[in-house]
């Protein structure tokens, strides 16, 4: 093909030239041929790409395509079931619901109803009325003397950085005109999470907002951000589902000096957080840990998030509940599934329990030390939809986290450009231009419908079901595909017995 290009491409300037000299016109054709042709004698040369290097100008067709592809993925070749990570129709159920419009669906379902994999809920014969109270839940234990009366749905970990000022702007104002918290993710507490709405402030690994000049936890700076009135709650971030085991990630083209001065931390500059805590290194340390930011907090709710991986260590931290006494008010539990930002593929796919199960083996463990009763469970990880959240109150939450359901609320896309500064719809982004394009009262009024309406189509779900209340809610409301299998052999035998 190089060959070819550099006999062809001569043959054809020279007689491009020769023409446009004769009728002395249309010189900018030959320029222009002659440039791609320099090009394509530079791409010869050059020996990092050997696509180029082999097909001189034709191989930037095929890097123009690559760059594409998770559009013409989403827009010509995805059906409405089997977009990842969220399908089409479980996006469009969550612009609708934002938008509050009308969320019905035309012509039936289109999921596969007796597959293994399908979910659904029993409803009853004698359905109840649909109550219009949106259900909320008390967090903080006896050792806790603020405790905080969340929503059942609520906003999870997105930091400032993560997403850009205007869409934190327009998720607090949204949070605040629905009563709901609004966690802050690990990045600190920014101008832009000071809009009047409730905050859960996350402390990773990094102690963005409290930390000194070596990165350690501090006390004072800690303290005086816990102190203000908007923040509700305290998680401290032991793993997160995205990438657990894995410090957090702020690109460096993302780390702005306005990001840089609220994290204390150098402007430009990629920053990856420590994959553990220095404040602890065990069980009693942890514990210890959630004691002193209980006690700086002047007695508000703290609690820790974790995706589960070894059982044992989390075997371990409840045993040392009991021990030290101490008892952390709530545990967010994340699945693996979960995630909104940068991530190495390995760790996204490959490290941590997803939260079906994870949920499970939290419940259970709680109950078998007698600690249930003390520690309220939220879930995080994919809970988007009303039936996600019933799901995990069935598994045992008390209260879901959901940061991608938020982030269609704001108009995102599922365009897949998170980790590189290029959201086309300005939500997670720094850059300028595309921020411009996010306005902060339609979308924070999104934010609050898209709470609203998922919530109450949860109240409708339970009614249907024949249930009162959300402490009715448990495993036997569901059903699975797997049930289906086999119904004949388990229900008819006899008659179909006598089929030849």
């Amino acid at each position: 093909m190089r060959n070819k290009f550099l006999l062809w491409g001569v043959v054809l300037l020279l007689c491009t030239w020769v023409i446009a000299l004769l009728i002395k016109a249309h010189y900018w054709i030959p320029i222009l041929l002659t440039a791609i042709y320099f090009l394509g004698v530079y791409n010869i040369t050059q020996s990092k790409h050997a696509i180029l290097r082999n097909f001189p100008v034709l191989g930037y067709f095929r890097y123009f395509f690559e760059n594409i592809s998770p559009e013409m993925q989403q827009y010509f070749i995805e059906r409405e079931t089997d977009g990842k990570p969220f399908p089409r129709n479980q996006r469009s159920a969550a612009y609708r619901r934002s938008k509050n419009l009308s969320d019905t669906v035309p012509f039936g379902t289109q999921l596969e109803v007796n597959h293994r994999k399908y979910e659904g809920i029993k409803h009853s014969i004698y359905a109840k009325s649909p109550k219009e109270e949106l259900p909320r839940v008390w967090i903080g234990g006896e050792q806790c003397s603020k405790p905080y009366h969340a929503s059942l749905f609520n906003i999870s970990a997105m930091s400032f950085g993560a997403l850009s000022d205007r869409a934190q702007i327009s998720l607090n104002r949204g949070a605040k005109k629905g009563n709901f918290y609004h966690n802050t993710g690990e990045g600190g507490i920014s101008p832009y999470h000071l809009e009047g709405g409730d905050l859960c402030w996350q402390i990773g690994t990094g102690y963005f907002g409290c930390r000194d000049e070596e990165g350690k936890f501090n006390p004072e700076l800690f303290a005086k951000y816990a102190s203000l009135p908007n923040v509700k709650m305290i998680e401290i971030k032991l793993s997160q589902g995205a990438k657990p085991g894995h410090g957090g990630v702020l690109p460096g083209v993302k780390n702005t000096p306005e990001i840089a001065k609220i994290r204390h931390v150098k402007p430009g500059e990629t920053i990856l957080s420590p994959p553990s805590h220095s404040a602890f290194s065990n069980a009693v340390g942890l514990l210890h840990f959630v004691q002193e930011l209980r006690v700086l907090s002047e007695g508000k709710p703290v609690g820790f998030k974790l995706c589960i991986g070894d059982t044992k260590e989390f075997e371990d931290i409840c045993v040392q509940m009991n021990v030290l006494k101490i008892y952390p008010d709530f545990i967010t539990v994340d699945g693996a599934e979960g995630g909104t930002g940068a991530a190495p593929p390995e760790f996204s796919d490959g490290v941590g329990m997803p939260l079906e199960p994870a949920l499970i083996f939290v419940n259970r463990t709680l109950k078998n030390y007698s600690i249930r009763e003390r520690v309220k469970i939220i879930a995080s990880g994919k809970v988007l939809t009303s039936l996600d959240i019933l799901r995990a109150v069935a598994m045992g939450a008390d209260a879901c986290n959901n940061a991608r359901g938020f982030m269609f609320a704001l108009g995102c896309i599922q365009a897949l450009r998170c980790n590189n500064n290029k959201c086309p719809t300005g939500v997670a982004t720094q850059d300028k231009m595309l921020i411009k394009g996010l306005d902060v009262t339609d979308k924070a009024e999104r934010v609050y419908h898209f709470h609203k309406n998922t919530l109450h189509t949860c109240n409708e779900l339970i009614a249907a079901a024949g249930r009162d209340s959300y402490e009715e809610v448990d495993a036997s409301m569901f059903m699975r595909g797997d049930e289906f299998e086999h119904l004949s052999d388990k229900y008819f035998p006899d008659i179909l017995g006598n089929v030849k």
